[in-house]
């Protein structure tokens, strides 16, 4: 007995100093296990509801394990009481009905009210489509023509544990969500492909995003920064590099940034009539390679087979283009983790990674794929 008490009390100790030098190793940010009070009206509602019903239950707690400690201590047996018997009592029936059917109420009137303001998407000043993609997320601002897809930016060679980790490891994208402060944003969130969610905890946002349907929450943010949050479904291999990262900025700030996305979006048009050559084709390929291609056919090419065959020496990638051109533009009709990148990537960067792919790995077709080979592989289909 006495042993497994030291026991116990030297797991506990060990705990303690664990978290102690968890805390201490982690600076001004300490070690927390409660919800965070997030930066929006309803963030703090929803943490206010959490807290207050917390209370209500340690209260409860308190009560019925007084209660029952102070029975087994008062009347034990050594004090030769005799246990009492409440068998057909309507009066004991009665208050462990009643008693807590009044509190459910209670409780219920602040959570139906909270659960009202979480799903009151009415009257939004702004509208944005949310598609989830393995992995990667696409963001469209309807009713403008600003459209595009954040991936993450943590550098490969940090994933590979090459480099020291950033301090924003894995919650970093090369395209944040920009919103404008002080205004209330409604999200449309659906996928493309497999269940996904989309998770800021500082925003108190989380919505499955289903394909074939679309899930609506709202946002409004009352100060500039910049919230961080992940994918929150096991979606595939690369769950964990599927990160969200959302710009809150002032009106004027927002209104200059979409002018200027609208503005780049025409130019890419424009690009699309244009003839680039081999080394620029070959230079924008890699990168885009690098964001779109590299997570499943790895930085070198080789793939991780079956699942995901190498570029190096493929069929496809040094085979008929139109083949090429198919995959990449289709995705495969019989490998569903091959995606259809014709809808995610505009036909500047579709040429660029294709000529990239077919002259890169030791493949060296010599070939290359201008923006109106793209465009006009797609009116034939």
């Amino acid at each position: 007995m006495l042993r497994g008490f030291n026991r116990l009390f030297a797991l506990l100790a060990t705990s303690v100093l664990a978290q102690s030098a968890l805390a201490e190793n982690s600076g001004s940010q300490r070690w927390e296990v409660n919800m965070t009070q997030g930066v929006t009206g309803i963030a703090r509602t929803i943490y206010d509801l959490h807290m207050l019903i917390f209370w209500i239950c340690v209260a409860i707690g308190v009560v019925v394990f007084g209660v029952m400690f102070y029975s087994m201590w008062r009347h034990r047996k050594s004090k030769g009481y005799k246990a009492a018997q409440f068998h057909e009592s309507t009066a004991v029936e009665l208050v462990w009905t009643i008693v807590p059917f009044v509190i459910l109420v209670l409780m219920a009137i602040p959570a139906t009210k909270t659960l009202y303001d979480i799903y009151d998407t009415k009257e939004a000043d702004l509208d944005i489509m949310i598609t989830g993609y393995q992995w990667k997320w696409k963001y469209d601002y309807l009713g403008s023509d600003v459209s595009f897809f954040s991936n993450i930016s943590t550098p490969r060679a940090q994933i590979d544990n090459q480099l020291p980790k950033g301090e924003n490891y894995l919650l970093e994208v090369d395209e944040p969500l920009v919103v404008p402060i002080n205004k209330k944003v409604r999200f449309l969130i659906t996928a493309n492909d497999v269940i996904h969610a989309w998770w800021v905890p500082a925003l108190a946002v989380k919505k499955d995003a289903i394909p074939g349907f679309i899930n609506e929450s709202w946002t409004r943010i009352e100060e500039p920064g910049i919230y961080r949050g992940q994918c929150a479904e096991l979606c595939g291999k690369d769950h964990g590099f599927m990160p969200i990262v959302v710009k809150a900025v002032p009106q004027a700030e927002y209104d200059a940034w979409l002018e200027e996305r609208a503005a780049s979006a025409a130019k890419v048009r424009q690009l699309t009539q244009q003839t680039f050559s081999f080394d620029e084709l070959m230079a924008r390929g890699q990168d885009v390679y690098n964001v779109n291609c590299a997570a499943c056919h790895q930085p070198n090419g080789q793939g991780v087979p079956p699942t995901f065959p190498a570029i190096a020496g493929s069929k496809i990638a040094t085979g008929p283009l139109d083949d090429h051109l198919s995959m990449v533009v289709d995705g495969s009709p019989t490998n569903p983790a091959m995606q259809a990148f014709g809808p995610q990537l505009s036909e500047v960067d579709l040429a660029a990674v294709i000529t990239y792919q077919r002259n890169a790995f030791g493949n060296d077709m010599g070939d290359t794929v201008q923006p109106i080979d793209i465009l006009n592989f797609k009116n034939k289909q």
